[in-house]
């Protein structure tokens, strides 16, 4: 299986348990057509979530079009940024978070 496949398997793992039933008033503050987005924080304060749920409210007819990866997962190790996202959008895709 190649990376790229890998990541979009495990993205869609993630996707699935995310609940949407509450959201922070944060989702609505954000630019989201900005063409890049910074989000800080500390550990554990919920941004992970909050990109996994505006995909899944915004992008359930389109998941082929997204993908969310965490740098920090072993998939990735080894990998460039720049390389993944290329390929990214070599196979057609857009959104990337």
């Amino acid at each position: 299986m190649c990376i790229m496949e890998e990541l979009f398997n495990r993205y869609q793992r993630i996707s699935q348990k995310i609940q949407t039933d509450f959201v922070r008033s944060f989702m609505q503050e954000v630019n989201w057509n900005a063409r890049l987005i910074g989000i800080k924080g500390a550990r554990g304060v919920g941004k992970t979530t909050l990109l996994l749920q505006y995909l899944k409210i915004n992008f359930t007819d389109n998941k082929a079009l997204t993908l969310y990866v965490s740098l920090d997962s072993f998939a990735f190790r080894g990998k460039s940024l720049l390389g993944l996202a290329d390929e990214f959008v070599r196979n057609g895709a857009s959104i990337f978070f």
